[in-house]
């Protein structure tokens, strides 16, 4: 036996071989067998989807209530903000209120079908497939935006029960919420390092700005950012998040998003190497406000935001 295995190391052959009666492997599996493990694994965990869409409710959104509380100018531009009960900076965001470059670079390097698929992208799953048939290897993933924020809402160990779990929550996300707010979701939950939550609470941080209009490059970094929050944190680690950034712009172009010229120019933006505070104005009687009624998500005063910054 121990001849027959060394002949196989030897000739680097890719398969299994009966010795002495048994079967025995070969040093690394061969593409048939990646594709029947492949397949059996995709059966068991469409199986384990069918269950879990069956007997599970939909994801709670108890997480997405927990808000940074915030005391707003007449113009709703924010005078201060207060951390959520979690310690987190958590602010609200819906799509319509973000940079439209900014929401295309996302579903483009996040989720191209998002608009079309019932939470789970069938055809991000076959490309996964071939690939690991290809390389021996998961090289990318098939998670949706929707899975993305189940997984947002509702922390679990990583592992394919937890993965089909998320599978069937994303399906019923898709079912009770529409496709504008399960964006909305990711945008005030997505993390992006330190206490920060949300694309408002990292633009703010960052950029000193709403995320309403952001530069090519600053709408890059934030689509980045979430993939390794705390790896990639610009404050502290500003070469790792230059050039997660500039791999996102590249993505951009080759997908037609951006042209070569955007290419060019962004890719010359500095990234931010210091994190701002938030707005810190009126602040006492944001503090009485806010002891009036904790729970509130937003409290607008009648405050002339340019006459207070110049108090």
């Amino acid at each position: 036996m121990n001849t027959e295995l060394s002949r196989l190391k030897r000739t680097g052959r890719d398969s299994a071989v009966r010795v002495h009666g048994f079967r025995a492997w070969s040093f690394g599996p061969s593409r048939n067998d990646r594709v029947w493990v492949w397949a059996v694994v995709n059966v068991i965990a469409l199986s384990a989807v069918a269950v879990a869409y069956l007997a599970l409710p939909g994801p709670a959104l108890e997480r997405s209530r927990h808000l940074s509380g915030l005391v707003l100018a007449r113009d709703g531009s924010i005078l201060r903000g207060f951390l959520s009960a979690d310690g987190k900076w958590r602010l609200t965001a819906i799509a319509d209120s973000v940079d439209p470059l900014y929401r295309k670079m996302l579903l483009a390097a996040e989720d191209q079908r998002f608009a079309t698929h019932p939470g789970i992208d069938a055809l991000a799953v076959l490309r996964a497939f071939g690939q690991f048939v290809s390389h021996g290897r998961i090289v990318s993933g098939a998670s949706t935006l929707s899975m993305q924020v189940v997984r947002l809402l509702e922390r679990r160990p990583r592992s394919l029960a937890a993965k089909a779990v998320e599978a069937a929550e994303a399906l019923s996300l898709e079912r009770h919420l529409a496709k504008n707010a399960i964006l909305g979701l990711y945008l005030t939950l997505a993390p992006f390092g330190g206490n920060l939550e949300g694309v408002r609470a990292a633009s703010l941080a960052y950029f000193g700005k709403e995320p309403r209009h952001l530069s090519p490059g600053e709408a890059a970094l934030l689509v980045a950012l979430p993939r390794a929050p705390e790896r990639l944190r610009p404050d502290r680690h500003p070469e790792a998040a230059r050039q997660a950034r500039d791999a996102v712009l590249a993505r951009m172009r080759e997908k037609g998003v951006i042209s070569e010229q955007v290419l060019l120019e962004a890719r010359e933006e500095p990234v931010p190497q210091h994190r701002l505070a938030l707005p810190f104005h009126a602040v006492h009687l944001a503090r009485a406000l806010r002891n009036d009624m904790p729970d509130a998500a937003a409290q607008t005063t009648t405050i002339d935001p340019l006459l207070q910054r110049q108090l």
